[in-house]
């Protein structure tokens, strides 16, 4: 999970814990790197805990460290390998996901794969500290060593995005101190940078960057296949560069979602763009106003699945973005666009045309950003994690129950189980911007407005149109 404290310092962690069937936490381990101290990261014993799940998969989880601290926790199941989770302690807006570790996974020798990683956080320099946002593909020989790939980098204390980057070779290993087999915890290190990383499965890591450089968390997730020409890139893709900072005009903060198709030559097209910089929403339809729109699979790196794209628009200007392939259906995507720093998930767009009646179910959001001063004049961090049902009407079409917390400069609140409201509405075939509209209860009653795109009949990514906040979040089924 990451997030930012009261005073917005970076703050990440990652890590596991045993849970018991019968709501106790028995052990643990945890990563925790708060840049507010100054200090390099700590590696905490979680020493027990409690937690409680209620028949909708909406529950709540305190860990208890060694040291006397603990973390309150909100948490979402999306199935029983699954969920998603906030911080409620008010000690920082932490927001993160989990997911069931398998065991027989916890060695080198597992991890002998190529993965793509996507981590964000903040670069340290002599003089500031700014936003990064690092992607790739890294490749693992089972045998402990990073044996190549290649990166891309956009550091805010940089002149400009990277480029194309390659790996130099480095060394992985699991803990060989009894952490490494009880919680799958491992160290890896390239390129002059060192990450702290825990096991889901040999398909899946969790990153944490802890060295002087400054600090980002993430994912890596093993490559299932790999593309090196345009015509293996087809088909409509929807992304988010949900959390992205602005580090031009007023440093605001900005999030952006969009949706394009690729023709399999090198040309895109169908583009429809949702962006909020900082309270300023804009949206993006492809007609005469939109130019240069093409993409190019990386010849030069053939093997890492490395893409680019790029369009300019009449009235708002040039949009690029590298991309790496994890599989013909989902990628990661590093935003190069002039003064933007951010990254996220792409998906291929699939299951359309989109309906209501095709997406009535059950759902969890969770969607974080920042509230840019409507009642306090003052900005500050929000994270809000939901639960509700979809039913295939026009109106009122959501019921559910949310938890949210808000860090403010002169207050800190954390409302639980409020009442959830409101309505999606779909756009002509769903496969462009839709609103999806959430009326919060409770006595600090809100309407937040989205764009939301569908990825698939089930799954969402959306970001907040509203002047009053900038957040951007990802709708999921519960299984």
């Amino acid at each position: 999970m990451t997030g930012l404290n009261p005073n917005s310092a970076y703050v990440a962690q990652i890590g596991s814990f045993a849970a018991d069937g019968n709501g106790h936490v028995t052990v643990g381990l945890e990563d925790i790197l708060n840049l507010n101290t100054g200090k390099p990261a700590s590696l905490v014993s979680i020493s027990g805990g409690t937690y409680t799940v209620q028949s909708n998969g909406h529950g709540s989880m305190t860990l208890n460290a060694a040291d006397g601290s603990s973390l309150q926790l909100s948490i979402m199941l999306q199935s029983n390998s699954a969920g998603m989770l906030i911080e409620t302690d008010l000690d920082a807006t932490g927001n993160g996901t989990f997911n069931l570790q398998t065991a027989g996974d916890f060695s080198n020798a597992s991890l002998g794969h190529a993965y793509v990683f996507d981590v964000a956080g903040v670069s340290f320099s002599a003089t500031s500290a700014a936003p990064i946002a690092i992607i790739g593909q890294t490749v693992l020989n089972g045998s402990g060593t990073v044996s190549g790939g290649v990166m891309d980098t956009n550091d805010g204390n940089a002149p400009g995005p990277s480029g194309a980057t390659a790996i130099s070779p480095g060394t992985y290993s699991l803990d060989t101190n009894g952490n490494g087999t009880s919680y799958g915890r491992g160290v890896m290190s390239f390129s002059g940078r060192t990450f702290a990383f825990y096991v889901v499965d040999a398909t899946h890591l969790k990153l944490l960057e802890e060295d002087a450089l400054g600090g980002d968390q993430g994912d890596a997730v093993q490559q299932a296949s790999s593309m090196t020409q345009n015509s293996q890139f087809t088909g409509s893709f929807v992304y988010l560069i949900g959390g992205a900072v602005s580090v031009r005009g007023s440093q605001g903060p900005v999030v952006r979602v969009a949706r394009f198709t690729a023709d399999g030559n090198g040309g895109l097209g169908a583009i429809s763009l949702d962006d909020n910089n900082d309270g300023g929403y804009t949206h993006i339809s492809q007609g005469g106003n939109i130019s240069a729109a093409s993409y190019s699979v990386d010849a030069d790196n053939l093997g890492s699945s490395r893409g680019t794209f790029t369009f300019k628009d009449s009235g708002s200007g040039t949009f690029s973005a590298v991309f790496y392939m994890i599989s013909g259906t989902q990628a990661v995507v590093l935003e190069t666009s002039k003064g933007i720093i951010g990254n996220g998930p792409m998906y291929a767009q699939t299951g359309g045309p989109f309906t209501l009646s095709g997406s009535a179910g059950t759902y969890v959001t969770r969607w974080t950003g920042e509230q840019l001063g409507y009642q306090t004049a003052v900005p500050f961090e929000e994270t809000f994690l939901g639960h509700y049902a979809l039913s295939n009407s026009n109106s009122s079409n959501i019921s559910g129950v949310i938890d949210y917390v808000e860090l403010g400069v002169s207050s800190k609140v954390t409302y639980s189980n409020v009442g959830l409201g409101g309505t999606l509405m779909i756009n002509k075939d769903g496969s462009a911007n839709n609103h999806y509209q959430f009326a919060i209860g409770g006595s600090a009653a809100t309407t937040v407005n989205f764009q939301a795109y569908f990825a698939n009949p089930n799954t969402l990514f959306m970001i907040c149109s509203d002047s009053t906040r900038t957040s951007a979040g990802i709708i999921s089924p519960q299984q």
